[in-house]
């Protein structure tokens, strides 16, 4: 079944942290079911670029009929969309792509959410769906430094939130993988469901660490042509079986730990 195609009109946009946008789209989308984890295509307002660009979901407000997205700017596409104004209306399809099983999880039960960098937004949604079930919910970030950080105050409304960044000015000095190593290296025992989304090397990490969790999951980044599963340029293979390949944004993004080679 395809995904259906929204004309949402931009309503905020606001620069949060240096080339890091908070976008705000209302329209139908929103009252969809929308798993944390699942993401939209956009297709940029400009005549001139063909291929729309995937943006995971930060925020749903069915209240408001609004979905909230945070994105970098780095290139030609979303520059123009950094630089569209409140009233634009654009062609979003989604929810596309699989999210983060939270089903298994029940009230009183402790999850640990890892992510770096552009991985985090999606991880915004994804601990607000576990705190309405009554989850509990530990955030590990990683950043490259403190200036480059932001919805601090969003998620430590959420759950506690361990940093760490490359220089050390602001928590532990380091990358992710060390701050585990460091503070949470019981988290296999202690947490009843890990998540994460972020660069390679965090999701190699979390991947090897937490390979025989039951409930332990990574969402790949990678850049989607159609968002659909129908070009095949955003593959991945299955690590039991390298010729067998999956499509991120249509098998994934979201797949358990030590089932796809990163």
């Amino acid at each position: 079944m395809l995904p259906l195609e929204y004309q949402l009109t931009l309503t905020k946009q606001t620069e949060i942290a240096p080339s890091i946008y908070e976008l705000c789209l209302t329209g139908d989308l929103a009252q969809q079911p929308i798993a944390p984890g699942q993401f939209v295509d956009i297709k940029i307002p400009s005549d001139a670029l063909l291929l729309r660009r995937p943006f995971g979901i930060a925020n749903v407000d069915r209240q408001t009929n609004t979905i909230t997205l945070l994105y970098r700017v780095v290139g030609e596409g979303t520059t123009i969309l950094s630089e569209s104004p409140v009233g634009t209306s654009l062609s979003v399809l989604g929810p596309l792509g699989n999210g983060y099983p939270i089903d298994q999880l029940v009230a009183g039960q402790n999850a640990l959410i890892i992510g770096g960098g552009t991985g985090i937004p999606p991880l915004h949604e994804l601990s607000r769906q576990l705190n309405a079930k009554g989850v509990h919910v530990q955030h590990v970030f990683g950043f490259a430094t403190k200036a480059a950080i932001f919805y601090e105050d969003h998620f430590r409304k959420l759950g506690p939130v361990a940093y760490a960044t490359n220089n050390g000015s602001y928590g532990y000095q380091g990358h992710v993988g060390l701050l585990l190593d460091a503070q949470f290296a019981d988290a296999t025992t202690r947490y009843d469901a890990i998540y994460a989304c972020g660069p390679k090397g965090l999701l190699m990490a979390v991947d090897n660490r937490f390979s025989e969790h039951p409930n332990a999951y990574i969402s790949l980044e990678e850049r989607m042509a159609c968002g659909i599963g129908a070009c095949y340029a955003c593959v991945t293979k299955l690590k039991r079986d390298p010729s067998i390949q999956l499509k991120i944004c249509d098998d994934g993004p979201v797949f358990k730990t030590n089932e796809v080679l990163i």
